[in-house]
Formats: structure tokens, sequence, C-alpha cells
């Protein structure tokens, strides 16, 4: 038995322009960890390493070069993988300085492990029992643009919708949040925003308390990460729940993540796998969490499909979860085909609609 793992890159092609309050995208390359048996070749793992430009911490110039040295070595060790050892392999081998890549080959050696059928974690979700609360994504753009998002997710049955503001003008923002209160009341829709840092200091609580008159369930992310002072300071007068996101990314070792739950003291916190350093990371987020009375979400964080897949079904062993920020499958025109299909603001895991890899391996 030789274990053999590479790569392959993919760029995945945007449907619309998505905005954010750091730019607009139209396109994301992901490199998708393969792994295999020279022994047995048909079982293959799969894992996708998918750092976000601006705003992972592994996005930088050497980022491809680092990713083949790691193939590099996980090939030049005469390894046997069981699940208790995945951890082990990954300390051993990989930089927390390369979160998505940790995520990549973590997930890749799971699905190996698990006969190379894209299941990561079974549960009654992977046998189609079980549908996943999430919430209905609103990417910034124009005014009109939003809107017809809006409606389009009311009329899909999302009872939980999530808007990207920060980039518009604030009182245009704020017109939005009012159609949607006009119309559907707090117990009947939940509203969230994500501000991805974009409020300044100086004017952070006035947006609140603004933002607190449209019944909102959170906030993420209002001020840039890094500001922790002033941020728990926000989490400990906010009108407007507060939810963590950026000021997660970094912080992998854990006597660090409980310092800074400690500190600010938010309301709930974002677990982007991608970003934080995959599935045991967050983990432990989620144990300080509880212990600390934070609630929290999973999210994706652009994946595609096999990187969805694997958070989904990671995030799937958990109970009586709020919607789950799982709803990006259908963001890109060429997309793995998968059995994950939205319905009526669930996710589903359709085993009728099978596992599609030929236009990765075409690439």
């Amino acid at each position: 038995m030789s274990l053999k793992v590479d790569y392959l890159p993919y760029t995945l092609h945007f449907r619309f322009e998505a905005g954010t309050s750091r730019g607009t995208l139209t396109d994301k390359t992901s490199f998708f960890i393969r792994l295999s048996d020279t022994d047995n070749p048909t079982v293959v793992g799969y894992g996708e390493c998918g750092p976000l430009k601006g705003l992972s911490y592994d996005d930088r110039p050497d980022f491809e070069e680092q990713l083949r040295q790691y193939c590099e070595e996980f090939n030049s060790l005469d390894l046997q993988l069981f699940r208790w050892n995945v951890p082990i392999v990954l300390n051993q081998i990989i930089s927390p300085k390369f979160p998505s890549i940790l995520f990549g080959f973590e997930t890749a050696m799971l699905d190996f492990l698990s006969g190379g059928c894209r299941i990561i974690q079974a549960s009654d979700f992977t046998a189609g029992q079980r549908l996943l609360p999430i919430n209905g994504l609103i990417w910034m753009g124009k005014p009109e643009f939003m809107r017809q998002q809006i409606l389009e997710k009311l009329q899909a049955g999302y009872t939980t919708i999530k808007l990207k503001i920060g980039a518009l003008d604030f009182e245009q923002e704020c017109e939005l949040l009012a159609l949607i209160r006009e119309q559907h009341t707090e117990s009947q829709i939940t509203l969230r925003v994500d501000a991805n840092g974009a409020f300044q200091p100086n004017d952070a609580m006035t947006k609140l308390e603004r933002l607190a008159t449209y019944d909102l369930h959170s906030i993420e992310q209002p001020i840039r990460a890094g500001q922790t002072d002033l941020l728990a300071e926000l989490c400990q007068h906010s009108p407007v729940p507060i939810a963590l996101d950026e000021e997660l990314i970094g912080q992998m070792e854990y006597v660090h993540k409980f310092r800074l739950l400690k500190k600010i003291q938010p309301q709930f916190i974002v677990l982007k796998p991608t970003l934080l350093g995959g599935l045991r990371h967050c983990d432990e987020w989620i144990e300080l969490a509880n212990r600390l009375n934070i609630g929290w979400w999973v999210t994706s964080a652009l994946e595609s499909n096999i990187g969805l897949n694997a958070i989904a079904q990671y995030t799937a062993q958990f109970k009586h979860l709020v919607p789950q920020g799982l709803g990006t499958g259908q963001l890109y025109t060429n997309n793995i085909d998968s059995p994950l299909s939205v319905e009526e603001g669930h996710l589903h895991y359709n085993l009728a609609h099978p596992w599609n890899l030929s236009p990765l391996l075409k690439h």
C-alpha cells in the first residue's frame, strides 16, 4: 500500500457579479486535493483548498508552490491512515499558516477513509432523511438587483434572509431592510446582515442603533478585525447581537481562541472551515462557544460543491440547528454536480442526483 496525493486547480465562474464590501467577484480558483492508494486506485478521496483573495490567512503569492511541497512531503512518507491519526498527520505536515490546505487535506483523508464516495460523515442528512435549514444570501449590487434577490429568496421559501451590507449608501441599505419589514414581521422572516468590517469606529454604534429598528437577528463583523477593545465594547452595548466572522481568522491555537472569545464576549460566532483550518478547528471553536454561552453557525466560503458537501456533512452531526450559511452551491455556472440541492430554504442531500467529477478531471 502506498498513499499518493496530488492537486487539481479549477476555476469556478459566478452566475453574476457577486458584490461584497471588499469588491466584486466574477470567478474563483480552488485547488482540489486528490488522495488515493496505488494498490487500489479506484478509491479516491477529494478535498478542496479554496483560499479567498483579500481575506484568507493563506492568500499569498506562493500558495500553489506551498501546496505542491505539502503534496510532495505527504508522498515521501510511508503513511497509513486511520480516522484517529488524521489530526496527527495534519499537524506533522501542514503549517497552521495554511488553513485552507489543512481543510483540503483533512477532508480528502476523511473521504478516502470512507471509501471515496464523498461521504465525510454519514448521518441522517447523507441518507436523505434530514434537511438542513439555511439562510438565503443577498449579494451586494444595485438596489434593483438586491431587491430582485430578496423577492426570489422569499418566493423560494426561505424564512431567514442574510444581506451583505457596507458597500451601498447606508440609507439605501436601510430601505431594503424596511422593504422586507413592511411585508414580513420578525416572527415570519429572520433578518441577518453582514457588514464584512465596513463600519467605521466613530459611527458603528449609530448605525447599529439604526439597524435595530428593523428587528435584526444579528450583524456579522460590523468593524474590521483586530480592534478587539472596541469590538468588546460594541458587543456589550449594541442593540443588535454581534457575530464574529473575520475576527476568528488566524487564531489557530486553542488558548488564543479562548482568550479572544472571553475578551470580546460576542453573541455569536460564524465558522468557515476553509478560513479557520478545517473541521477540527471548528470543533474547538464550538466547544469554547458552548462553554461561554455563545451561539454559532457554520458557513461555507465560496467553495464548490466538494467543499460545501464536507462542510454540510460536518454540520449535520449537530442537532437543533439555527439556519446555517450553506446555500452557496448555486453560485457557479460550472460547479461540480452533486447530490446537494436547495429546497424551500433547506439544504437537501438528494441520493437521486449522483456526483459527476468529469468537469474537474477534464480540466
